[in-house]
């Protein structure tokens, strides 16, 4: 897992819980890394995963509850390092409609061995996407946090809404619909 992903996530944890709070999920956790992390560098998803539980165990919250508000966050990463390719979207229905064939084509660029997920659309309207979410991974509650913070990125309203495919989170599909 790219090193943005910890580095962001651990900005995220410092601005909502402390400083204090990154300390301990870190302490806390079992980190080859030791906590220390690159924006350039690869790290184990385990490393995430133990992050993730132990800001659960501590804050009470849900991880998937965790993972929507920091994709949310994460969204504004990817605008200030990469708005130029947010620009080239007149929407965010267009821009979601293409994260497979152009936006993961350009993470790709820069980080050649990502693992990313993948996203099938199997309905798209002027006002309406479906899309199925695949990753081993299962963090669709991410990618949700992203999807809503697009809308806001483009100043529009939105609902959406998911199912699971697979219990586990592996297959999600997702509808999203333009208010």
């Amino acid at each position: 897992m790219k090193g943005i992903v910890f580095t962001e996530f651990l900005d995220l944890v410092e601005q909502k819980f402390g400083l204090e709070t990154v300390q301990q999920i870190i302490d806390q956790s079992d980190l080859e890394s030791n906590g220390v992390y690159t924006s350039v560098g690869t790290y184990k998803f385990t490393e995430m995963v133990s992050l993730l539980t132990n800001l659960s165990d501590i804050t009470k919250i849900a991880p998937n509850d965790l993972l929507k508000v920091y994709g949310t966050h994460f969204f504004k990463a990817l605008a200030d390092n990469y708005g130029s390719i947010l620009n080239t979207y007149k929407s965010p229905l267009e821009l979601l409609a293409s994260v497979d064939e152009h936006i993961h084509v350009e993470v790709r660029k820069l980080y050649p061995d990502a693992e990313l997920p993948r996203f099938e659309i199997t309905e798209q309207k002027d006002n309406k996407l479906t899309m199925i979410y695949y990753s081993s991974r299962a963090l669709y509650a991410f990618a949700h946090g992203l999807m809503e913070k697009s809308f806001e990125h483009y100043n529009q309203d939105s609902e959406i809404s998911y199912k699971l495919l697979e219990e586990d989170g592996t297959v999600v599909q997702f509808e999203i619909t333009k208010k």
